[in-house]
């Protein structure tokens, strides 16, 4: 299948270390959670000088807790203090970084209900102050990842607002999104896809121009 950016370029899937995604990567990635893999690539990062990416914590607000023993202490009771944003931020290369990262069973499309309105409301602030957002998507059945820069994303949102489909095809994420091929270390190098991403939008801003 040929796939090609919106801007009609030819898109070519981003490898790591040279690796093909049929390659056996170990046994020790298979049933790992999107969120671990990401931490593992952002230690990557971080060890490398490469970037400062972190999960940030869970804004929670503890009410009751339970001691079984001196040594040990048990939440019982708490809440969420807001409404949680996105999943990761940080630093890279001087740009402000700032994404969310989802997973979906469905091999066909991914269900938008997986989205909340606090989030995008977040991620259309971020844009706007020229911060890099994104989505990360894993098709877990499918052993696919996406990443979607956020003014992708944004027509699919309004859309279903409008009252549209409630959901982005897997079709669409190979048209408008770029696919992230995992490796060894690191596990998902979405730093570089940014890369691609950025570099083709600067090259799409100066041909208007």
């Amino acid at each position: 299948m040929t796939i090609r950016y919106p801007n009609g370029k030819k898109y070519v899937a981003v490898q790591s270390s040279g690796l093909q995604k049929k390659v056996d990567l170990s046994f020790s990635n298979r049933g790992k959670s999107l969120e671990d893999e990401l931490n593992e690539t952002n230690e990557f990062y971080l060890s490398r000088g490469i970037a400062v990416i972190h999960k940030k914590p869970v804004p929670i607000q503890i009410v009751n807790v339970k001691y079984p023993a001196r040594s040990a202490a048990v939440i019982t009771e708490a809440y969420f203090r807001t409404p949680s944003t996105t999943d990761f931020n940080g630093v890279w290369q001087g740009k402000y970084i700032d994404f969310e990262a989802k997973e979906t069973k469905s091999s066909t499309s991914f269900p938008l209900q997986n989205i909340h309105d606090h989030q995008v409301e977040h991620m259309k602030s971020v844009s706007k102050q020229d911060g890099v957002v994104f989505f990360i998507i894993k098709f877990t059945t499918l052993d696919r990842y996406f990443i979607v820069p956020y003014d992708n994303f944004e027509k699919y949102w309004e859309r279903m607002k409008m009252g549209g489909r409630k959901s982005i095809t897997l079709i669409e994420f190979e048209a408008m999104a770029l696919e992230i091929l995992p490796s060894f270390n690191p596990r998902l190098d979405y730093l570089q896809a940014m890369s691609v991403i950025l570099a083709t939008s600067n090259e799409t801003t100066e041909r208007q121009e």
